[in-house]
């Protein structure tokens, strides 16, 4: 399982939601990347998953959190639910 957080330098929020995924991944040994959407190959990606604010999280390739800062429980509780299928 991959947890990926698209970014943007500018982002105010980008900075916690980053931390906090970036903890909860290891945690729960998920493998974690940070797409910056200013890039070329970031603004790709960007596009193929419908992102359009930042910072947005996904969890392989389901986008759970768009355009706002999500809580680590709230992130945990989404990891736990694809854990226990």
């Amino acid at each position: 399982m991959e947890l990926k957080v698209f970014i943007l330098p500018q982002c105010p929020s980008c900075p916690g939601a980053k931390k906090i995924a970036r903890e909860v991944a290891k945690k729960h040994g998920l493998s974690y990347t940070e797409v910056d959407i200013s890039t070329p190959d970031g603004r790709l990606e960007g596009l193929m998953h419908q992102i359009m604010s930042t910072p947005s999280i996904a969890i392989d390739d389901d986008i759970i959190m768009r355009g706002k800062l999500v809580s680590r429980e709230e992130l945990e509780g989404e990891i736990r639910k694809r854990l226990d299928k």
